[in-house]
């Protein structure tokens, strides 16, 4: 049987006819018709001008970089999170400072937040910016964050490159931050292969991130620089795959909410198996259809849960280890951590393509059932459990 993926593209058609078109025309570099068209496309759904870049994390360096962070600079960031999160940071030679999670949304806790952002101003060092997560395609609790930022005159960074078509009580989120990203990856909710965008409250922001990422060329005939700049535009080919993507975000948005409450209602009978938090302040996506283990109540643990999947060629992952626990980031300051290291330490996500098809949904669902149930007789024969991953 073929292997079922974790996450794959699915296109709705219309990308095939974008592609020909900059092929047709010969416009296949950084600039071009798509791009316009994308970055259009993007700014009427967000309600904030956009500028497409060749990945979520070119984008967060460019944020990071217009919010001014630089050498010795603190940024609070998320702790439960992939770690492009946090390298951005440490490009400019400014240090993360790790806040952890709240249980009903995996996001950044407000209240330590508030703690961290208290011992900065004792310290007599307040960071340059907050990035926060919309992790997995779910919402982090704005409201709360974006007061403390302007209580302590530290802007928002929006890192919602999981989170294409989440709201924060019915509006995008991305549309709150002074700058936010998104990812267009070849596993998120909509794809162009790879590539970003950067949006922003200050249109002038998007222009000089538009600057920045065209190697900061200065108007004029000659190859004259006076700034630092980037090879990160996106190319007009790929955009071209960006607008076809993006007529189809809703309908994505509803393939993988159905394929998360679908494994949610086959598993209903299957206690200690528990399908992601749905925090009421927003639309979460489930960009990945991401459930908690308790070991106990299952009879089964979440690596030999991963081990049975993978035995049958199924893939699934555990959920991010959280950057305060990462090698990388070893020494910087931490706020919490118990909540993200439970949640990685039990949490799994399952295979959730919005075109992932009726057979192989079973299948999935079959190899879970069929690996507790394994797991649960050779712990009843007291036998050694499951190898792990």
């Amino acid at each position: 049987m073929a292997r079922v993926y974790l996450s794959v593209p699915h296109m709705g058609g219309e990308e095939e006819r974008f592609v020909r078109e900059a092929f047709a025309t010969n416009w296949l570099s950084s600039v071009g018709p798509n791009l316009d068209g994308f970055e259009r496309d993007f700014e009427a759904r967000v309600g904030l001008p956009a500028v497409a870049l060749a990945s979520g994390t070119a984008a967060l360096h460019l944020g990071l970089r217009l919010l001014g962070v630089g050498p010795g600079d603190e940024v609070i960031c998320s702790s439960l999170t992939f770690v492009a999160t946090a390298n951005p940071i440490t490009y400019l030679g400014a240090q993360p400072v790790f806040v952890d999670s709240e249980r009903e949304s995996w996001n950044m806790d407000p209240a330590l937040l508030a703690e961290a952002l208290a011992d900065a101003k004792r310290r007599g060092k307040l960071p340059k910016a907050i990035i926060v997560v919309h992790l997995y395609g779910q919402s982090a609790d704005l409201d709360p964050i974006l007061a403390l930022g302007v209580e302590y005159g530290v802007p928002v960074l929006e890192d919602a490159a999981e989170a294409v078509g989440t709201l924060y009580k019915g509006r995008p989120v991305g549309s709150f931050g002074a700058v936010s990203v998104f990812s267009f990856n070849g596993n998120k909710l909509i794809t162009t292969t790879g590539g970003g965008m950067l949006v922003a409250q200050d249109r002038a922001h998007v222009e000089k991130a538009r600057f920045w990422s065209q190697q900061a060329r200065d108007p004029g005939i000659a190859y004259h620089h006076t700034e630092l700049g980037y090879n990160y535009r996106m190319s007009n080919v790929l955009a071209g795959i960006g607008r076809g993507q993006a007529l189809v975000i809703d309908e994505r948005v509803r393939q993988r909410r159905a394929v998360a409450f679908a494994y949610r209602d086959a598993f209903a009978d299957l206690e200690g198996l528990t399908l992601a938090p749905q925090a009421p302040w927003g639309l979460h996506t489930n960009w990945l259809s991401c459930f908690l283990i308790d070991e106990a109540a299952l009879g089964c643990s979440r690596d030999a849960l991963i081990a049975g999947l993978a035995a049958e060629d199924i893939e699934s992952r555990p959920i991010w280890k959280p950057l305060h626990a990462q090698p990388l980031f070893a020494g910087c300051r931490m706020f919490g951590g118990a909540v993200a290291e439970d949640v990685f330490a039990r949490g799994i996500c399952l295979p959730s393509s919005s075109s992932l098809p009726a057979a192989d949904f079973e299948r999935v669902v079959e190899v879970v059932r069929l690996t507790v149930r394994r797991s649960r007789e050779a712990r009843a024969a007291g036998e050694p459990p499951c190898a792990s991953t």
